[in-house]
């Protein structure tokens, strides 16, 4: 079974990846797939973070990393995912991201979308953070993957 994991990572966490180890455990092939999301002013281009979530996944043999546009459900089928899977870090998730599951739904009854709670010693992380922390000089070692972290000491100039 193929399972789809959409987002737009800017940058990945170590939340992201937690969610992504463990749903390659869970399932045959997992796609990681970057929306090109055009009302996001991202700090990483779709090409950059495609190249940090490949890096950070090389040791996972059974996910690929894809970019899109448009519906997340159309990309499902594009890539012949029949689960969407979706991280949780704290009960406000919860709402947006059920939300989001019932539309999908109401597009694509035939898909099924799967929460993972993420590992308690991730649940603080987001995108948001870990880049307000980097802009300001912060340590994010323990946030990213290695090389999301030199990345964004770079973008940041330090």
């Amino acid at each position: 079974m193929q399972v789809l994991y959409p987002g737009s990572f800017d940058p990945l966490t170590l939340g992201h990846l937690d969610v992504i180890e463990r749903g390659s455990a869970l399932f045959d092939q997992l796609v990681v797939a970057v929306l090109r999301n055009p009302s996001k002013n991202p700090c990483f281009s779709v090409e950059q973070r495609l190249q940090q979530i490949e890096q950070s996944t090389q040791h996972l043999s059974n996910v690929r990393v894809a970019a899109f546009d448009g519906l997340t459900v159309d990309f499902a089928h594009q890539c012949g995912a029949s689960v969407i899977l979706r991280g949780l870090r704290a009960l406000s998730d919860f709402e947006y991201e059920l939300q989001i599951a019932h539309t999908n739904k109401s597009l694509a009854p035939q898909l099924e979308t799967l929460f993972l709670a993420t590992a308690t010693a991730h649940s603080f992380l987001s995108s948001s953070v870990v880049k307000e922390v980097a802009r300001f000089g912060g340590s994010v070692g323990h946030m990213v993957p290695t090389g999301v972290a030199e990345d964004l000491a770079r973008l940041f100039n330090q």
